[in-house]
């Protein structure tokens, strides 16, 4: 099993997708559950196709936190 960290931005009325370790995989969708589907949808079809072209499966090398700071 592998894991990626996906990066869920609001872009104007709708939301996209990507993930940082694999790069041209991405997603979009009317609301962050509906992103958040389309891009496992993604990432499993990125996968799929990068194991029948014989191509390694990158691993996962980033990571989120949040940082609180006073203002």
């Amino acid at each position: 099993m592998h894991r990626f960290l996906v990066v869920i931005e609001k872009t104007g009325r709708n939301y996209s997708a990507y993930s940082p370790d694999l790069p041209g995989c991405i997603a979009t969708g009317h609301t962050r559950e509906e992103t958040a589907q389309n891009m496992h949808e993604a990432i499993e079809l990125h996968v799929q196709g990068m194991v029948e072209d014989k191509l390694p499966i990158p691993k996962s090398h980033t990571f989120a936190e949040y940082i609180s700071v006073a203002a």
